[in-house]
């Protein structure tokens, strides 16, 4: 049986905080319950997520029948790309132009908001305005797995890891291996759909709050600032990164504004929280200076950050949203593959460039710690080499549970053994790891 050491060795102190830290995976949510009886009343807080009605909900979600879903295209003979297809491995090469010349399949198409999906992800979302991904913003693990390979030239470890978070972290379906890139799509995702009660659905996609997007997104507003509203974007946040960053999106520059968003948030948001699955946010602004410039320079200036962003500056000094995510033109992606090593060094480096604590607002002014890993009294320690670090995003698989499942038996041991079996696919079960992820 493949279980997952993490929830027995990785515990969190402090939980005498808001629900909505108590309700996040690795918080002993029993202690807090027993100090303050009435949390277990309060269901709105227990998942965390877009669903029903609320903003980026099943309701509110673009739909169209599945029988009409079309997947992405993928590669060709004509336009290899990287080579990578099935969810296998490609060859690693890049520093060629996306989309190519005469490639029609994957020129940009603006998406069509009445039935196309988006979510928080410019990346994402720019990969299916581009048909790297399905058009529609239904996808699945091996579309994600080449897509990301074939675009971006992202290594094949890495091109697994973010596709199983996607399953997992971002509650897409296991069985179907389906996910909605952005809001609630249950009922073309999930296998066990027709069972879900429609206000209840538990696959949200990436719009899900406190999975892949969470607070102090760099252009997404906090969940509890915007009305459930944490994946639309946000002209005045992408005005502050590029007014910090002077419009060179580098690390420095956004490991700083990285710290003003912290910031930012622990003072407005009642119900902050920044748990160990902000590390992933790190993660994602170095892919504003790893995985979106263009060569041969490689820098990532204003026009070219905008243009995956769909961001337009107003003649009165703000920015907008064009609704037109897309690969600048002339475009050229990255020559080596960027792979777990490297985002977990832009990780490391742009925390302890600002280091923040790690935890939640209390309510009352106070803000808990918390104990995760490499995570000890609300601060990142440094391990003593990048494949320890990654091995705490790989345990990060292994612990979140997806809301898809609520209603299996054992969803644990289904979620590990898919996880497991992905994993395998790259050769990195253990990552070095002094706690195995799996036994």
């Amino acid at each position: 049986m493949q279980y997952s050491l993490l929830a027995a060795a990785l515990g969190v102190s402090a939980v005498t905080a808001f629900p909505f830290v108590a309700r996040t995976p690795g918080v002993d949510a029993s202690m807090l319950e027993r100090h303050t009886p009435s949390l277990a009343r309060r269901s709105n807080y227990a998942r965390q997520q877009s669903g029903g009605s609320n903003p980026g909900g099943n309701v509110n979600c673009p739909y169209i029948p599945w029988e009409d879903h079309v997947p992405a295209p993928g590669i060709s003979a004509a336009y290899p790309y990287n080579g990578a297809k099935n969810g296998q491995p490609g060859n690693g090469r890049g520093g060629y132009p996306v989309p190519a010349p005469g490639d029609t399949a994957h020129q940009f198409i603006a998406p069509d908001y009445t039935k196309d999906i988006r979510g928080p992800c410019p990346g994402l979302n720019t990969a299916a305005n581009h048909g790297f991904l399905a058009r529609d913003g239904i996808t699945t693990f091996t579309e994600l797995v080449d897509a990301q390979q074939n675009l971006y030239n992202v290594g094949y470890d890495l091109a697994v890891l973010l596709a199983l978070l996607g399953l997992t972290l971002t509650d897409g379906d296991i069985v179907t291996e389906r996910l909605s890139i952005g809001c609630d799509a249950t009922n073309r995702t999930s296998y066990i759909s027709p069972l879900v009660p429609t206000a209840q659905s538990g696959e949200p996609g990436l719009d899900g709050h406190n999975k892949f997007e969470a607070d102090t997104s760099l252009t997404r507003n906090d969940y509890f600032l915007s009305n459930g509203d944490n994946f639309n974007f946000n002209g005045t946040l992408f005005g502050m990164m590029t007014e910090t960053t002077g419009g060179l999106y580098n690390r420095d520059n956004l490991a700083k504004y990285r710290y003003q968003r912290y910031q930012q948030s622990l003072k407005d948001n009642e119900n902050f929280y920044f748990g160990p699955f902000s590390l992933l946010l790190y993660g994602a602004s170095s892919f504003l200076y790893e995985l979106m410039p263009s060569g041969p320079d490689y820098i990532p200036d204003y026009a070219t950050i905008s243009s995956f962003f769909g961001a337009k500056k107003n003649g009165d000094g703000t920015y907008a949203f064009t609704g037109q995510e897309k690969i600048p033109d002339n475009w050229t992606n990255r020559v080596s593959p960027y792979t777990n090593e490297d985002v977990v060094t832009e990780i490391l480096a742009q925390y302890l460039e600002y280091p923040v604590l790690f935890g939640g607002a209390t309510g009352n002014g106070g803000f808990d710690l918390i104990n995760f890993g490499y995570i000890n009294n609300g601060s990142l320690i440094a391990p003593p080499g990048v494949p320890q670090t990654a091995c705490l995003l790989y345990q990060l698989l292994g612990e979140r549970v997806p809301s898809g499942l609520n209603v299996v038996l054992s969803p644990t041991i289904e979620a590990l053994s898919l996880i497991t079996s992905k994993i395998g696919l790259t050769g990195l079960q253990n990552l070095g790891c002094p706690i195995p992820l799996t036994k």
